[in-house]
């Protein structure tokens, strides 16, 4: 295992060019950036293992701004603002102003006075989610700039339309525990595909995520779906882009069977198609009830011609020795359990489950980290001094 003076040593040799920067989508940083984060988050969660306080902020808060539901986002969010000693206050937009006609750069100043971080998701509305996340951080810039605020939050994606970059990183940092390195992801072979589900809408900023970053590590990443189901086509060029680059691979298949067939991870995951979310977004901007409700039907429709896309035991027979890795961002429709049928089987999920969990628990560190490399210039000597001082977080 590696020690902490390795890890400190590692984030050392690192830049700090995460300093006073937003953290809205994975390509926007450097592979060195995103290495340090993991390496960042490592520590801190060795430190809460070993009992020792990472609180280094004596006020402030983190405001988040959710517009969709969540469980594992919002608490980790909530999670990583207390891991470092910030308070949290949960901006309800149907309890402000903004009802009234206030402002994005008006709310965006007035919820930020003593604000360290505000965290976003806004995954809802195609071609809007990322666009207001950038809207809020141009307004507090202002503020900043103009001395109505004190310090610049930091902006932090929690779900956009496009990307959701602390999942994905959550994602990374279980697959660096699974393969005992970032090393070692190289010529792993990693699936992402789409899954049968019952309900239709689903985003897909899960699997762009996915794709977006791990072909930066050398993964070779297969992204398979039927017919009509495709992503967002600037996500998937990049993709392909990212793993010229970078020693990976990327490509894309209409069989879930091919994509399964020597993988050394598996991520099954539904997502609505492109041009399905384009419309949704026309249908909801104009309030249009009727509409929505027939685009639901067309939708559930389709998406029953492909039950056949489930992750189920004879499928995983085909990855590497039987045995590959399964992923999913949670919850995962789990066919006779949570749902008739659905996107994994109930023995696949169940052999799983605790892994999934461990996967999700990744993320409040991502968050943390994200957050101290964004308000630090050199977050290692922060780390190295809580070390040394061993203050107790409990007892």
């Amino acid at each position: 295992m590696t020690t902490y003076p390795q890890l400190m040593k590692a984030i050392d040799s690192l830049p700090d060019s995460l300093y006073q920067s937003d953290f809205l989508l994975t390509w926007e940083k450097s592979v060195d950036e995103l290495r340090k984060i993991l390496l960042v988050a490592e520590v801190l969660r060795r430190l809460r293992r070993d009992n020792i306080s990472t609180r280094c902020f004596e006020s402030g808060l983190a405001v988040s701004i959710f517009r969709d539901q969540s469980t594992r986002t919002r608490f980790s969010f909530f999670s990583a603002a207390n891991l470092l000693g910030l308070g949290v206050q949960d901006l309800d937009e149907t309890r402000s102003q903004i009802a009234h006609g206030e402002t994005v750069r008006e709310t965006a100043n007035m919820i930020s006075f003593f604000t360290e971080f505000i965290g976003i998701r806004d995954d809802i509305f195609l071609g809007a989610g990322h666009a207001y996340m950038k809207q809020v951080a141009a307004a507090v810039a202002e503020g900043f700039q103009a001395g109505v605020l004190e310090q610049r939050p930091g902006v932090i994606n929690l779900q956009s339309d496009i990307d959701h970059p602390t999942q994905s990183m959550a994602d990374l940092m279980q697959l660096v525990q699974h393969f005992g390195s970032l090393d070692g992801l190289r010529g792993k072979k990693l699936a992402m595909t789409w899954a049968y589900s019952p309900s239709y809408g689903k985003p897909l900023s899960v699997p762009q995520g996915v794709i977006g970053l791990m072909p930066r590590f050398g993964m070779e990443v297969v992204l398979a779906h039927p017919e009509g189901y495709r992503l967002i086509p600037d996500v998937v060029s990049k993709a392909g882009l990212f793993a010229k680059e970078n020693g990976g691979s990327f490509k894309v298949v209409t069989s879930m069977e091919e994509a399964f067939a020597g993988a050394d991870v598996v991520y099954p995951k539904s997502w609505a198609p492109y041009h399905v979310m384009e419309k949704r977004t026309e249908l909801l901007r104009a309030g249009d009830t009727g509409g929505l409700k027939e685009l639901e039907r067309e939708c559930l429709a389709q998406n029953a011609e492909f039950k056949g896309w489930e992750c189920t035991e004879e499928k995983m027979k085909l990855t590497r020795g039987g045995r590959a890795l399964y992923m999913h961002c949670l919850p995962a429709d789990i066919s006779g359990v949570s749902c008739a049928a659905g996107e994994v089987a109930a023995s696949v999920f169940e052999r799983y489950r605790i892994p999934t969990y461990l996967q999700a628990g990744f993320k409040p560190y991502i968050i943390a980290a994200v957050m101290l490399t964004a308000r630090l210039a050199e977050p290692v000597r922060l780390l190295r001094a809580l070390k040394r001082r061993g203050r107790p977080r409990v007892g």
